[in-house]
């Protein structure tokens, strides 16, 4: 009922201007639209016309074409070259029936034609239908001005945005840069201490010199690892088909050393080409098949990489033989810093399989795990898949 009341209001403040030097024409028109709700607003020449057009901008013009001094065919010319009245529309009554004429009208800036003798309900039915097709023109102007507001404002953030992710770069560039430098100056110099006065420490003393050196060297670790999933937001390119099975092959090389002290053994089944980054795809495969790698247990790493298609794009999974996780760990463990065990037991820095998630997420993806305490993990993922050429 609030809305019906609200669209009557509306249409009782429409105003209509109807231009006829004929005053039985204005009689009949002007009683039929006000009795329909319409202010109805009067004038019998073309210049009258303008000049009430100025004062009152009615929303709609019925306006006759053959008038005594400026015909209604220069009047509709004028008004369209006005700011100010240019988007009023203009229906044109008269008795001229000739296809010249019609056109004519048309050029000058006319929406429709209706013709004399005047039938009221088709006057009235092209007036409703006209002010709606103007509402909905003025409605449709206004979300385009209120979108092209809203491109230029993103526009402009994305540019700030873009500046401080540079910004960001550089100082994460720039931090790591400075940071690693002293940290492998403490590590070699407490190593040179060790080799030359090795002989001269105790056990506690060399003790205590192990602990620093490691310290260092995790501390590296950390800024590197840190370094890398700053730059997931930062160093962006666009997607490329990228092929899977070869970013799992450089993932191998990169693990060579691991997998040859652990005995370990990587199957692969058929992989597909995606869309991504091959630089952030490697960091994932890398750090999942190093993770297999490395939480094992007592028999030799068995990982198998694998992939099917979904409905998401595809399906990949990295299953083991490892030490598994229990359920109530298994969204902790995609938490950065987030770490199960000392680094007694396993080394690393906590920010791996955040980096994982970061990257799956930033490719439109998801990852989950599946597995039990000493039964092995099979951590989950999907990716955009190719889309044909068409």
């Amino acid at each position: 009922m609030a809305t019906s009341a609200a669209s009557d209001t509306e249409e009782a403040a429409r105003s209509i201007l109807i231009v006829d030097d004929v005053s039985a024409n204005l009689q009949v028109i002007t009683g039929q639209l006000e009795a329909r709700g319409y202010v109805v607003l009067v004038a019998r020449s073309g210049q009258e016309a303008i000049e009430r057009v100025a004062f009152a901008h009615p929303d709609l013009i019925l306006l006759d074409v053959v008038m005594p001094g400026m015909d209604g065919f220069e009047t509709c010319r004028r008004l369209k070259q006005n700011e100010a009245s240019c988007d009023i529309p203009v229906i044109f009554m008269t008795a001229l029936t000739a296809t010249d004429d019609k056109i004519e009208g048309f050029r000058v800036g006319a929406v429709d034609y209706v013709t004399k003798p005047l039938n009221t309900e088709e006057v009235v039915a092209r007036v409703t239908t006209h002010l709606a097709l103007c509402a909905l023109r003025r409605q449709l102007a206004a979300q385009n001005r209120q979108l092209r507001e809203e491109i230029a404002s993103r526009g402009q953030l994305h540019a700030a945005l873009q500046r401080s992710n540079a910004q960001l770069e550089q100082l994460a560039y720039v931090a790591s840069h400075d940071m690693q430098e002293p940290l492998r100056m403490v590590a070699s110099y407490l190593q040179l201490v060790a080799q030359r006065y090795g002989s001269r420490l105790d056990a506690d003393g060399l003790e205590f010199i192990g602990y620093a050196v490691d310290g260092a060297k995790r501390m590296q670790a950390l800024i590197n690892d840190l370094l890398a999933f700053s730059r997931l937001s930062t160093k962006t390119r666009p997607f490329e088909p990228i092929a899977i099975a070869q970013i799992v092959a450089t993932a191998e090389f990169q693990l060579q050393m691991a997998i040859k002290d652990s005995g370990a053994s990587i199957t692969k089944g058929e992989l597909p080409t995606v869309l991504g980054d091959s630089t952030q795809l490697l960091q994932l495969f890398q750090n999942l098949v190093g993770n297999a790698i490395k939480f094992r247990g007592d028999a030799a790493p068995r990982v198998h990489v694998a992939a099917q298609a979904s409905e998401e794009g595809w399906l990949f999974s990295v299953s083991d033989n490892g030490i598994g996780i229990a359920p109530a760990y298994f969204e902790h463990i995609f938490v950065l810093f987030k770490r199960l065990h000392g680094r007694k037991d396993y080394a690393g820095t906590g920010i791996g399989l955040a980096l994982c998630k970061s990257i799956v997420e930033g490719h439109g993806g998801r990852i989950w795990v599946e597995s039990s305490p000493g039964r092995g993990s099979i951590f989950r993922f999907t990716l955009p898949r190719v889309k044909a050429p068409t």
